[in-house]
């Protein structure tokens, strides 16, 4: 039977045919070929281009052994992974292929195939042989750089476009990975104008008439390559960012500002377009853009440098992007926001009887945490130009939380709002200290700006959702008061928790009434309705859930490990550091047990020290009681039954402070053997200094 035309109509078995797959399968085992060098790349050459005879049922397999065959032999000659035997011989392979043949030209061709497959492939390919040859020469291929700049100029959706946003972000992600920043200077200054006019055509900056409508036109329905192209120019932009802060002040282009600078088109974007998965993925972007966090997923071991060494915009970026958000909140863009029910692997889960749907928390959180992080930078900014911008931060707050409302049902009125923080950040450490961090700002702002006493502070910020020493017991009853898992956060580099933690020291030093006051709304009946429904809420994840019962006059202690990851840690029975390996350390204190429902060893053990502190503690607090004017004493009778009992509040600040004193126990005992991985004396004054406002 006869190929298709061009295809030279050879039957299957053909000699050509035959040696291409010989070839494939000698080089996947390690073993050496029986053709020449020059014959396998020939044979390559021709697979690459298409011209290796096949049968028409084989249509482009071949075509597409040969490029993986490519980018095998060019990934393996990189990584110096082949065998002594091998190396000299795929290097001749190459060296034809590259100097002889100009393969790159032929890979090039190859990104405009119809086959979205073999258009990937050569991509892929082509990455792969841009950053060998830059191991080996010094140099950029100017074939492919040259095929980039054209078509980021064109900015015309299809195949070859994909194909170049998808190769430079390869190749990016590589020389960033590969501490390359000199060769990504200079790349990307040879890119800064194509793609500056790629970004303009996809993303408008202005807010003229016609520009919703634009971006619509290219994320439309009709045309859903349109909206894979502009996904890829987002994970373009995304790495484009992160070589900002990788490359610090060595590098400032126009192109690694471009997520700032078209700050209020990506917004758009999130609102305007009528692809779910387009409006995600710019709403992500836009996330990590304002959390520093750009390029998180892949860039391993690429710390972000030190503020000092970052480009001169970054600050003026970083307001702009905050600027953009407010802005737009203010024109009510939370109203546009969509939100889905939450997906599964196979897709969205079927809702069985009455159960409510659950919304995409990820869409949620990152909503919540650009809005937070945004208004956080806008506190910082007005307090250092004198400005109060506590008026507009506060409106920005309340659409929030009006917008979280009406995206899951779980959270209403009735709800504590400052429990909204665990409810939604509950199982994402990371993100849910970040948000913690940010409300903190703000709230100090707030005080500032206020003129308020204390007292009217605090209420006022548990009526904002933005009330810390709420969000501090939160975060201890998440964890059960264990200390080792505060142990494990201070030591993690994974959150800012070191950050959040040392503020909020300071913080709670000078103001341990508000914290009383917190633990004794701890037991209201909207904290324990928020925390029962902390699994609903939370968008399905599994979390492991703990209860046990202390016979301390008839009352029961429920707790519930909210974080995944803490989860995780607490099942396996294992921390960061490992304390029996401690001379100092009591081994039956660090046992922990979650095979049944009763209290663990570690909690068993510690019932007697809590009751100590429970007396100690709660004498205290009856004589301030005592102590506190009638009018005091009186309105706080008149809040009723919201407030739990003296006793439960005095229990829950007695696990509060036994909690902090062993954490400082703990770090101590680690600075003396010199095992903490820095120095914690400023952090271990604080905590004594907590201690003793107990």
């Amino acid at each position: 039977m006869a190929g298709p035309p061009g295809r030279g109509g050879i039957m299957e078995g053909s000699p050509s045919s035959r040696d291409l797959t010989d070839v494939s399968r000698c080089l996947v085992t390690g073993s050496r070929p029986s053709q020449s060098a020059a014959d396998v790349a020939g044979l390559l050459f021709s697979g690459v281009r298409g011209l290796v005879p096949r049968p028409p049922s084989e249509s482009g397999d071949l075509t597409c052994i040969s490029l993986t065959l490519v980018d095998r032999i060019t990934s393996d000659l990189t990584s110096r992974s082949l065998s002594p035997a091998l190396t000299p011989y795929c290097g001749d392979i190459l060296t034809g292929l590259f100097q002889d043949m100009d393969l790159m030209s032929q890979l090039i061709h190859q990104f405009q195939a119809e086959d979205q497959i073999i258009s990937h492939l050569a991509a892929k390919t082509a990455s792969t042989c841009v950053f060998y040859q830059l191991h080996q020469s010094g140099t950029i291929s100017p074939v492919w750089q040259q095929k980039c700049v054209q078509a980021f100029h064109s900015s015309t959706p299809g195949p070859e476009l994909d194909a170049c946003l998808w190769s430079l972000t390869e190749v990016l992600k590589r020389l960033l990975k590969g501490a390359h920043r000199d060769v990504v200077g200079t790349l990307l200054a040879a890119l800064d104008s194509s793609l500056s006019a790629l970004c303009s055509k996809f993303l408008p900056e202005d807010r003229k008439e016609g520009t919703v409508e634009r971006l619509a036109d290219v994320t439309s329905s009709s045309s859903r390559r349109r909206g894979t192209t502009l996904c890829l120019l987002l994970d373009l932009l995304e790495v484009l960012t992160a070589s900002s802060l990788i490359c610090g002040a060595g590098v400032c282009l126009r192109s690694q500002r471009m997520t700032h600078i078209h700050s209020s088109a990506l917004l758009t974007a999130v609102s305007c377009s009528s692809q779910y998965f387009v409006k995600k993925r710019a709403l992500l972007l836009l996330k990590r853009a304002v959390l520093q966090k750009a390029g998180e997923d892949w860039a391993l071991g690429e710390d972000p440098p030190p503020t000092g060494l970052r480009h001169e915009h970054f600050r003026s970026d970083a307001n702009m992007l905050a600027r953009s958000v407010l802005t737009a909140v203010a024109a009510d863009w939370l109203r546009s926001v969509q939100v889905k029910s939450a997906s599964f692997f196979g897709g969205t889960r079927q809702v069985r009887g009455e159960e409510a749907p659950k919304p995409d928390c990820v869409m949620l959180r990152a909503v919540s945490l650009l809005l937070l992080k945004s208004m956080e930078l806008c506190v910082q900014t007005a307090g250092a130009t004198g400005v109060d911008g506590a008026s507009e931060v506060s409106g920005c707050l309340q659409s929030l939380w009006v917008f979280l409302r009406r995206c899951s049902i779980q959270l209403t009125e009735d709800t504590h709002r400052c429990c909204w923080l665990s409810l939604l950040f509950g199982d994402q450490d990371d993100d849910m200290m970040e948000a913690a961090k940010a409300l903190f700002s703000i709230f100090l702002h707030h005080r500032l700006c206020s003129g308020l006493d204390d007292v009217a502070v605090l209420e006022a910020a548990c009526s904002s959702g933005c009330n810390p020493h709420c969000h501090f017991l939160l975060l201890l009853q998440s964890v059960s008061f264990d200390h080792s898992i505060l142990l494990d956060f201070l030591i993690s580099t994974e959150t800012c928790f070191l950050e959040y933690f040392v503020r909020y020291l300071k913080y709670l030093r000078a103001d341990w009434t508000g914290f009383t006051a917190a633990c004794g709304r701890s037991g209201s009946s909207d904290w324990r309705l928020s925390l029962q429904q902390s699994h609903t809420a939370s968008g399905g994840g599994d979390r492991l859930e703990v209860t046990w019962k202390g016979e301390q006059d008839g009352a029961e202690v429920s707790s519930r490990v909210q974080p995944a990851g803490v989860t995780v840690r607490l099942a396996a029975g294992c921390h960061l550091v490992e304390y029996d390996s401690s001379d100092q350390s009591d081994p039956e204190n660090m046992e922990v047990s979650l095979e049944e429902p009763g209290p663990s060893v570690r909690e068993k053990s510690r019932f007697s020290a809590l009751d100590v502190k429970q007396e100690i503690v709660g004498q205290k607090q009856c004589e301030s009681s005592d102590s506190e004017p009638n009018s005091t004493l009186e309105r706080r009778q008149e809040e009723g039954p919201s407030l739990p009992s003296g006793r439960a509040a005095c229990e829950t600040l007695a696990r509060a402070v036994l909690c902090m004193s062993e954490l400082r126990e703990v770090v101590t005992r680690l600075q003396t053997k010199k095992l903490f991985p820095y120095n914690p004396s400023s952090l271990l004054k604080l905590l004594a200094q907590v201690e003793n406002c107990a």
